[in-house]
């Protein structure tokens, strides 16, 4: 079966698949795997600067981190050849920007142009009258019926299949963005029961830029992104993947939250002030949020709830019956090649937060109140690039992060990284470069490396290495852990791109069986080559082959996955994209995640385990300048089974098919 599905693959390649992303974005949304947050603030940001180009002559640091496909290095670079040579006279004179390669030149294009340089502080009337508005419905279902369903049963969803999302957006430029996000997921009753007002999730946010002395004002729900994410970082933040040098956190202080995750934001009120070279931030926030709530001697909680499903009585019995008031400040000195920050967050819980009674969680934070501050800094110094910050939590324990950038030479760049963080220091909002979803009991050291030996190769390589100094979840001791990256790329021009990936990582784990257990290595290693063809005309195609191993308890496993993607554009209103797809692995210890293009702001990273077919057909239909629909059919044929999913999520038969419709209008 595997032998003809990869004559399959060639087949359907050789016919003739446009990039909702850049590649290096979606492998690293691929790498975050389970942890992808549900945050599609991002792809908002891509697709607004595909349809409204930044100008490199005025774009700010800040506006180039927001497109995600430069590291701090070519910042610099960028923002001192204009101070130097003056404004760019052409699109080709990146070419002539020290650390501006062809391949990141190309990935870049889609979204800026040089231009007049002109002012950025616009009236306010003029931002309220010729900003980009829009109107977005999406709704989307499992066909197959799940357990959960089953009314007979005596826990079942309360309500129907439907997911749904509603979402209105207005902006001017990067200077002005007010709207509403409603969202209901599969399950959850719709103007009725808990969730009365209809959607069980409402977001609304107003957020400005540049009124006087102002630098940023929000208002409603936003997100607060400080350091180096040790103390609070609620943007999305990309960890180890073949972009070897972005291991540095970039982002404004302040952002507006556009997204349908219901956990990971502020609600209330901030802004940033500036004066010449200094600023201040201040910002305040009261919001609900759930959790699970125990009630013995004591009312609390012992973990947040972060899924945002409340579809059982369960769940909706712990529904937002917390809440969190937070305050904090970042006041920062801002030369062009020195920064120097100073941070400080504050939580109030409703309830005190007590983790369970495991050896594990002896240094976790427990209490109502948790006080985190930190000082972090930047610097740049000829051809190196320093960053850092040092955390202290209200116990006095301390979390260090300690990286460098280097361009040895116009061929050659290099990375380091240096964290450690003690065993009782925790920031339960933060999310620093580390190898943990969240800062805590963990000191590691990460090495990159990036060569360029022509125009067309791109040579990356990364090593981590780290060391849990206490008891984790599944580790019962102190423990060690090593991962590393290979990967050569090639573009020889605007059309065709490819990419060999070999990476390999030894992580700690208890073995499943045993009364006295001690971490063993668990070995992981996979291999990847992927291809990419976009003509000028006619179908594009992007294709995958990708081999995975693993090794624990002297149990030897193996996966492999393959697919085809073509995308076609017959005429002016109409697109379409299909994937063919095929995987086999042993068990899901071999699972391979796969990113899937989807309808306007969505994205999905399904991991694949177990053996079967996917495929999925992509529709967009442009009928009229201002309407645009999307529709989106996905099914998984899996061999041999009998059920599909696990507990309430579990369906009959051998087959899960996922369907979804969009509308936009534009004003």
């Amino acid at each position: 079966m595997k032998g003809v599905f990869v004559i399959l693959f060639l087949l359907v390649a050789a016919m003739g698949f446009s990039q909702d992303v850049p590649p290096v974005t979606e492998q690293q949304l691929e790498n975050l795997g389970d942890e992808a947050p549900e945050d599609d603030a991002f792809l908002q940001q891509l697709v607004f600067y595909r349809n409204n180009p930044l100008n490199l002559n005025t774009a700010t640091p800040e506006d180039l981190y927001a497109l995600r496909l430069l590291n701090e290095l070519q910042v610099q670079s960028l923002v001192r050849h204009r101070q130097l040579f003056g404004k760019l006279l052409s699109i080709y004179e990146l070419q002539a920007v020290q650390g501006f390669d062809l391949q990141t030149i190309r990935k870049l294009l889609p979204f800026v142009f040089v231009g007049e340089a002109q002012s950025i502080g616009e009236a306010l009337t003029t931002r309220l009258r010729n900003g980009s508005q829009s109107v977005l419905f999406r709704l989307g279902r499992v066909l197959e019926k799940a357990k959960g369903y089953d009314t007979t049963r005596k826990t079942h969803y309360l309500g129907d299949p439907y997911r749904m999302q509603l979402r209105y957006t207005y902006q001017y430029k990067n200077l002005l963005y007010y709207g509403v996000v409603a969202d209901k997921d599969a399950g959850e009753q719709f103007f009725r029961g808990a969730q009365r007002w209809g959607f069980d999730f409402y977001s609304v946010h107003l957020f400005a830029r540049n009124l006087g002395k102002l630098k940023a004002v929000a208002l409603g729900d936003y997100v607060v992104n400080l350091g180096q994410g040790l103390t609070q970082w609620q943007s999305m933040g990309f960890g180890k993947s073949s972009e070897v040098l972005a291991v540095k956190r970039q982002a404004p202080v302040l952002l507006p939250y556009r997204s349908a995750g219901e956990f990971n934001f502020n609600r209330g009120a901030a802004a940033t002030a500036q004066w010449g070279a200094w600023e201040a931030t201040t910002f305040v926030s009261y919001k609900k949020f759930s959790g699970n709530r125990v009630a013995d001697s004591v009312e609390r909680f012992t973990s947040f709830g972060t899924s945002g499903y409340y579809r059982t009585p369960s769940e909706v019995e712990d529904r937002y019956r917390l809440s969190d008031f937070s305050a904090g400040a970042n006041f920062s000195y801002n030369r062009t090649s020195l920064k120097v920050g100073a941070n400080a967050v504050f939580h109030r819980f409703s309830q005190p937060l007590q983790k369970s009674a495991e050896p594990y969680n002896l240094f976790a934070f427990s209490g109502t109140t948790l006080l985190l501050g930190s000082v972090d800094y930047s610097y740049t110094y000829k051809n190196v690039h320093f960053f850092g910050e040092a955390a202290v939590n209200g116990e006095r324990r301390i979390a260090l992060v300690q990286g460098a950038l280097v361009s040895m030479d116009p061929k050659l760049d290099l990375s380091f990284l240096f964290r450690k963080i003690q065993k009782d220091y925790s920031a339960p909002f933060g999310n620093a470069f580390t190898e943990s979803a969240l800062p805590a009991n963990e000191t590691g050291f990460y090495a990159g490396i990036q060569l360029r030996p022509s125009a067309a190769w791109l040579v990356s390589a990364y090593a981590d290495v780290y060391h849990f100094s206490f008891l984790r979840y599944r580790i019962s001791s102190p423990a060690r852990g090593r991962d590393f990256l290979v990967g050569l790329s090639y573009a020889p021009n605007k059309t065709f791109g490819a990419y060999l990936r070999f990476r390999g990582e030894s992580k700690p784990l208890d073995p499943a069986v045993g009364v006295i257990r001690t971490p063993e290595l668990q070995t992981r290693k996979n291999l990847r080559l992927h291809f990419s063809l976009e003509p000028h005309r006619g179908p594009s195609v992007k294709g995958r082959l990708e081999k995975t191993w693993f090794l624990m308890d002297g149990k030897r496993e193996e996966g492999f996955l393959s697919f085809a993607e073509t995308a076609i554009r017959p005429g002016t209103k109409w697109s379409g994209q299909l994937r063919l797809q095929y995987f086999q692995t042993s068990s899901y210890d071999t699972r391979i995640y796969a990113y899937e293009s989807d309808v306007l702001y969505s994205f999905s990273i399904p991991a694949f385990f177990d053996k079967g077919l996917r495929y999925y057909i992509n529709i967009n239909w442009h009928p009229a300048k201002r309407w645009i629909f999307w529709t989106r059919f996905a099914q998984t044929l899996y061999a041999g089974r009998g059920t599909v999913g696990s507990g309430l999520d579990e369906t009959e038969g051998h087959r899960r098919t996922e369907v979804k419709a969009q509308v936009q209008y534009r004003f």
